[in-house]
């Protein structure tokens, strides 16, 4: 046991100081762990906290008035602690990578509430709650590719029309990804960031018909985009429902899924008792 340890513990100073410290990447690297980490833990928590069978688990922070103190908030002062001392200047090791690790824990804590960013309301067990989820798997493979050496672009200033070329492309990259997140193809806009041609690819093809995209040019100025958009992205797709059920191993299910579950399960207990 002590030698699988030892040479568990070599083979992470390895990757340490040959992945990660020599390319100058330990610091995305606390980040990227600090969110997976955090969002584990909370989303693990907050399944934790609804289940019936669980009275033991401490419940939501809420105050004396009623007011329920969302985990974004902890999130938030936790990127605005550690961001303040690692450009404050005086952060040194380890110092610095504790602050990389803490503000990849309050990117988690803030991520996991992206519903309520969006919609201004608790939907976090609701079906809009899964875009946390969404944004989360987004958020977590970007810092991946990126913490892999992937880069979406490089400005060229070596002259003039270098530099404008660079800027050109960097602006038509932008532009198509954008295009694809407001049709809602969004594992598009985020591996077409660093992959430009599926960029392209997301932008040229049609919208899904809820998509802010679909609100704007399809619906009555275009009945019949959003006839096939709705043929294209029925509820019914062996793609959604794959997602889905991503999503509810991820974030648990939506509450009224739940409930039914929860209804389902007591219904055949009293069956066997009986």
């Amino acid at each position: 046991m002590i030698a699988g340890a030892l040479s568990n513990a070599s083979i992470f100073s390895d990757f340490w100081t040959h992945q990660l410290t020599e390319h100058d990447r330990q610091w995305l690297f606390l980040v990227l762990a600090g969110l997976v980490v955090s969002f584990a833990f909370i989303r693990f928590s907050t399944r934790m906290m609804r289940s019936p069978r669980v009275t033991w688990w401490p419940g939501s922070v809420v105050s004396d008035s009623g007011v329920h103190v969302h985990h974004l908030v902890f999130g938030i002062v936790l990127m605005i602690a550690a961001g303040t001392i690692s450009f404050a200047g005086f952060a040194v090791s380890p110092i610095y990578e504790i602050c990389a690790f803490l503000f990849g824990v309050g990117i988690g804590l803030t991520i996991d509430e992206f519903a309520l960013w969006l919609y201004l309301d608790d939907v976090y067990w609701a079906k809009q709650g899964r875009a946390s989820v969404d944004a989360t798997v987004i958020a977590v493979a970007a810092l991946g590719l990126v913490l892999l050496g992937v880069r979406p672009f490089d400005i060229d200033d070596d002259s003039a029309g270098d530099l404008v070329v660079s800027i050109v492309a960097a602006l038509i990259l932008f532009g198509c990804v954008a295009i694809c997140v407001l049709k809602h193809r969004l594992v598009h806009a985020m591996v077409g960031f660093f992959f430009f041609p599926l960029a392209i690819y997301g932008a040229s093809r049609i919208g899904k018909p809820d998509s802010p995209w679909a609100h704007r040019f399809y619906a009555e100025r275009n009945p019949g985009k959003q006839a096939k958009a709705e043929k294209r992205f029925r509820p019914d797709r062996r793609t959604d429902r794959f997602k889905e059920g991503v999503r509810d191993a991820i974030g648990g299910a939506p509450e009224e899924e739940y409930l039914a579950k929860v209804e389902r399960r007591e219904t055949a207990k009293a069956e066997r008792r009986g």
